[in-house]
């Protein structure tokens, strides 16, 4: 734990060392700072001796002096406005740094990795974990710094007065940083724990609202409302118990630095009547061990505070650390030129290494063809198209289009000649004309339009308050989970793939609609090659070839009329869908 503590430490200097200017201008004017503040107990100190004793006050001593404090006072008020909006630059533009590196990552990560993990956690590391961060750096910058200089400004100025006298404050203070040490590793453990939990508490929270329909179907609000209970009070007991063990940081540093305050005053007071020191000089002393002992303070608090801010940064860098997904192609499709053969040779597959799920896959589509792929739930349907999609990448053997392994080419070039549409609707921020257009942002109205169209979405469109400008995100506005979904079928009707991948893609949509939305992909599909993940058997009859899956095996395969002849697995799930639902 500590070496992970120190190696975040020092991974987050490395970073701020990319603000270097700005890092040295925050040096140079904190030594400003420091100084004025350093002065002014000498002016102070001035201003005292010059009206000790009844009728000697000197005026013009005092009026010079006077003068000066105001000088003094105004110029480190203006370096103490200037100096936090340095802090705040490099604090947020680091922070903000770290977030787009994090989002970038989780978008160059294999599937694999989102899919393991919950969604609200990541939301959590991005969001929270960030603001937690940046308020840890605010106050190195603010109260760190400052700290240590003024430590070792005073230091040399009460060296000055009574080499004695600072012996002592410079012996004894160090005490409360023993203390705030020994208390700061204590509190890391307890926010590395509490950070954790509220990852899964924010999980939690973002399954409740987007599966709140789940929920109340199944009626398990209470099971919902106890699992949400006992991880909020193991949250609260683990933040409460690492606030409670930083805050006990501040009053016994200011305990300990009390005494010392106490102690000094008496030996000053000692040196006075034996004229050993003067009384300015005991008040400029005192002000010294005060200014000596509160950066001890500060120092204190920032060490406790920072141990939440570590733990934040090191969920960010846990990010930052996992391997990106590797490019294994350098090729380029050229759009237009498929001809959409698709072909599985010897693909081995599972999702662990102790389960196996795809195991000598054989499959040969043929350019045009449209091919329907049925089976049980966890046959591998969804997998097998993952496949192609390069979402996952297989075990052994390999896919290829056109004759040539998929992994020759790149990611993007190889998704942006397969169009899919998935059962699960999803629709972006923003207008319903950005929606239609998410993949191709620069399309125009014309071609949103005819995309809206081909989905028989056009109509419903217009009659919405703003037409396609109108915005998704308007509290009032509620569409339904067929319009929805025709919203993202419209999305493939941009530009037209070469490889169409279907997943029921109608399954909110009505009879009628949906008869029209066929004929679309019916047309659609002409000449191109097709996979449909079909859910209803009778959507799938007309397919030129039906591949069979069960336990990750392809075990019948051909049209509909060879399969029924067979009187195999495909034969009985025919039989049994009088619901036309597997």
């Amino acid at each position: 734990m500590q070496e992970k503590r120190k190696a975040t430490l020092q991974r987050l200097a490395h970073l701020m060392m990319n603000h270097k200017l700005l890092l040295v201008l925050i040096f140079v004017l904190s030594i400003v700072q420091v100084s004025l503040t350093v002065y002014l107990p000498i002016l102070i100190g001035r201003a005292v001796d010059a009206i000790v004793g009844a009728g000697a006050v000197e005026f013009d001593i005092l009026q010079a002096v006077l003068i000066q404090m105001i000088v003094v006072v105004i110029v480190n008020t203006i370096v103490q406005w200037i100096l936090p909006v340095i802090y705040q630059k490099i604090a947020y533009e680091l922070t903000q740094e770290l977030r787009q590196q994090a989002l970038d990552k989780i978008h160059s990560m294999p599937l694999s990795y989102i899919d393991q993990r919950g969604t609200g956690d990541l939301v959590s590391r991005l969001t929270t974990d960030t603001e937690q961060l940046n308020d840890g750096l605010l106050l190195v910058f603010q109260q760190f710094l400052i700290g240590v200089l003024a430590i070792l400004f005073t230091l040399v100025m009460m060296f000055r007065i009574n080499p004695v006298m600072m012996a002592v404050v410079a012996v004894l203070t160090p005490l409360s940083l023993l203390v705030s040490q020994y208390v700061a590793k204590k509190s890391y453990e307890e926010f590395t724990m509490s950070v954790r939990l509220r990852g899964e508490l924010s999980e939690i929270v973002e399954e409740s609202v987007t599966q709140n329909e789940i929920i109340t179907l199944f009626n398990i609000h209470e099971e919902k409302q106890d699992q949400f209970v006992e991880l909020n009070e193991n949250y609260s007991r683990y933040s409460e118990k690492a606030t409670f063990i930083s805050s006990t940081v501040n009053p016994t540093t200011r305990f300990i630095n009390a005494l010392i305050y106490a102690g000094v005053t008496y030996m000053g007071a000692v040196l006075i009547i034996n004229n050993g020191l003067t009384v300015g000089g005991l008040t400029v002393f005192l002000n010294y061990a005060r200014e000596y002992t509160k950066p001890f303070n500060d120092i204190s608090n920032v060490l406790a505070e920072l141990q939440s801010a570590l733990a934040s940064a090191n969920r960010l860098f846990e990010i930052l650390d996992r391997p990106s997904e590797e490019e294994t192609g350098t090729k380029e499709y050229i759009h237009g030129e498929i001809k959409g053969e698709v072909t599985f040779e010897d693909v081995d597959f599972s999702y662990t290494p102790n389960t196996e799920l795809i195991q000598d896959l054989n499959v040969t589509v043929e350019p045009g063809m449209k091919v329907a792929i049925v089976g049980p739930t966890g046959a591998g349907k969804s997998t097998m198209i993952n496949l192609i999609m390069r979402f996952y990448e297989t075990d052994q053997g390999h896919i290829t289009l056109d004759g040539e392994p998929i992994t020759n080419y790149t990611r993007s070039s190889l998704r942006e000649q397969l169009g899919m549409v998935l059962q699960d609707v999803w629709l972006k921020s923003g207008t319903v004309h950005e929606n239609i257009a998410y993949g191709f942002p620069n399309a125009s109205r014309e071609e949103v339009i005819r995309a809206a169209k081909s989905a028989h979405a056009h109509k419903f469109i217009e009659a919405l308050p703003n037409g396609y400008d109108t915005d998704l995100n308007d509290g009032g506005l509620t569409l339904s989970k067929g319009e929805q979904q025709l919203l993202s079928i419209a999305r493939i009707f941009i530009s037209i793939p070469n490889v169409l991948i279907l997943d029921e893609a109608t399954s909110s949509i009505d009879t009628r609609t949906e008869i029209l939305i066929q004929e679309a992909f019916h047309k659609l599909m002409e000449g191109r090659t097709s996979f449909i993940i079909a859910h209803r058997l009778s959507t799938i009859q007309d397919s030129d070839l039906i591949l069979v899956m069960q336990d990750g095996q392809v075990v019948e395969q051909g049209n509909h009329e060879q399969l029924m002849r067979k009187e195999g697995l495909y034969h009985q799930m025919q039989s049994a869908r009088s619901a036309e639902v597997i």
